[in-house]
């Protein structure tokens, strides 16, 4: 930790980032109650990933361990903040400003010394959202608890005329999960049935606190969120079980909570309902680029950008790149090549001759037990930085924003053992 604080305490920029990020538009620096710095927001995030802490968990070991809050700068006798208070702080550092950081990290001379970005290896992994497995009947039941819970709410401040059917929808769930095949079928029909009129009740909800002028109530604000998202979530039931349609995986809803996730298959492999990110990890084992996809690209179509990026991130372009094998194609070598890498090897290569691709076999078998080492580089982001799972609510944003919290802080830990190192 001490190694680290240095790294941070050597480049005030990073908390610059950070504090341009919490003072935001229009935001008075005058007023209100002293709270967290820049800093201290900065080494509690990093403190979080690093070790996997739950808010609740941060909160008591800033306050038990005299490691940490030396490390956060809270003092020997300062006020621990509460987990309400690092959940408020920590979230507002957007994934831009993260990013960001991450890309003056790179450009430091610690970070230039070990990692000249000559040679990179790109891959990509599925991380899972913070949803449950998606069913019908789960979708079903969440859209008619979300409506009813809202309905009370709004039933504090308007008269409308509706009925609470979220007993039965959940007794009706909870029967789906062992019921046979045809008797399955008629328990989802009454599932959709009392989705469909509560939904109806929500839109009379909502009308009624428009017209009463509370269409700015958080009530009326996640009624008008929800139930374009209950509608879709009916119509793909009502297609799937009622009618039998195969629904196709772009119109599907996963979550109503998170609208935003994405199904990934590869191959034989249990369904990733999250994001898709495409890694660039140098020789250090520095992360020199990540991207969040949207939907699930093949990986061929990812390849060209990912060394794009790296021109622009590193400010010149790898000599050599390597790639797993569904990166493969005739089209990604020639645009790899005419960008000016000079060897460009890709560990499956059907239709491509060693000798297209770099400059002998003894290159090619060089690079390709260096991508290897991307393998592991993955699993320890997911082991030891929480990327097996993003626990982080809010779309895409919310994703974006613990993906690059989770590479920051690994990249700068990476950074203090090379320091460390002899």
């Amino acid at each position: 930790m001490i190694e680290l604080g240095a790294i941070l305490d050597r480049h005030p920029e990073l908390e610059q980032i950070v504090e341009r990020d919490l003072q935001g538009a229009g935001v008075r620096q005058d007023v209100g109650r002293e709270g967290m710095s820049a800093d201290q927001i900065l080494r509690a995030l990093i403190v979080k990933q690093m070790n996997q802490f739950s808010y609740e968990e941060l909160s008591f070991h800033l306050a038990d361990s005299v490691t940490y809050r030396g490390f956060c700068r809270l003092g020997a006798f300062a006020q621990v903040p509460r987990k309400s208070s690092l959940q408020d702080n920590l979230r507002r550092v957007s994934a831009q400003a993260l990013e960001q950081m991450n890309r003056v990290l790179l450009q430091t001379p610690e970070a230039r010394k070990i990692e000249p970005a000559r040679k990179v290896r790109i891959d990509t992994t599925g991380i899972p959202g913070n949803i449950q497995k998606p069913t019908d009947s789960s979708l079903l039941w969440d859209t008619v608890r979300v409506l009813v819970r809202e309905m009370y709410r709004s039933w504090e401040v308007v008269d409308f005329v509706w009925s609470d059917h979220s007993k039965r929808a959940k007794r009706r769930r909870v029967a789906i999960i062992s019921a046979k095949p045809k008797r399955r079928k008629e328990l989802y029909c009454d599932l959709i049935e009392v989705t469909r009129r509560t939904v109806g009740y929500a839109e009379k909800a909502l009308q009624s606190l428009n017209l009463a002028g509370f269409d700015e109530l958080p009530c009326a604000l996640k009624l008008a969120r929800t139930l374009p998202l209950a509608r879709q979530v009916l119509d793909q039931a009502r297609r799937r079980i009622v009618d039998g349609e195969k629904v196709p995986v772009a119109e599907k809803l996963l979550s109503i909570f998170e609208p935003d996730t994405d199904l990934l298959v590869k191959g034989g492999r249990d369904p990733i309902y999250g994001h898709k990110i495409c890694l660039s990890i140098g020789v250090s084992s520095l992360v020199l680029d990540c991207t969040i996809e949207q939907g699930n690209p093949a990986d061929s179509a990812l390849a060209v950008n990912a060394i794009k990026r790296l021109d622009e991130i590193c400010e010149r372009l790898p000599s050599q790149a390597v790639f797993d094998g569904g990166f493969s194609s005739k089209d990604n070598l020639e645009k790899i090549k005419a960008l000016g890498v000079k060897d460009v090897a890709f560990t499956k290569h059907l239709g491509l001759e060693i000798s297209e691709m770099v400059r002998s076999s003894w290159v090619f078998k060089r690079l390709r037990n260096f991508r290897a080492g991307v393998e592991g580089c993955i699993s320890f982001l997911k082991r030891a930085f929480g990327l097996a799972r993003c626990t982080w609510r809010g779309g895409r944003e919310g994703f974006e924003s613990y993906v690059w919290s989770s590479v920051l802080s690994a990249n700068l830990l990476t950074l203090a053992r090379h320091q460390l190192s002899p």
